[in-house]
């Protein structure tokens, strides 16, 4: 599902226009993403936890060449669902 369906399907839940839609769900991924840079995380009871990562530089292998190379320090996004996203997925 890519964010154009994400936006028609909260269209249709909320019974509102896609203009709406597209704004509560950027909002959304604001709020989040605000969260993030915040506090290190943002969870969401029912639905799950999106967590801050810090990875250390590292050295690594170019694949290509066997080259060892220096791979940076870099940051990213963890997401763990929640009890209740578990089990819908179960069915």
């Amino acid at each position: 599902m890519n964010k154009a369906e994400v936006i028609d399907a909260m269209s249709r839940n909320l019974g509102s226009s896609k203009a709406e839609a597209e704004r509560a769900l950027n909002a959304f991924v604001d709020s989040v993403t605000e969260g993030l840079v915040k506090d290190g995380d943002v969870a969401i009871l029912g639905f799950g936890t999106f967590r801050r990562s810090e990875r250390k530089a590292r050295m690594g292998t170019n694949p290509q060449t066997k080259e060892r190379i220096q791979i940076p320090a870099s940051v990213g996004v963890t997401f763990r669902a929640g009890k209740a996203l578990k089990e819908k997925l179960k069915t």
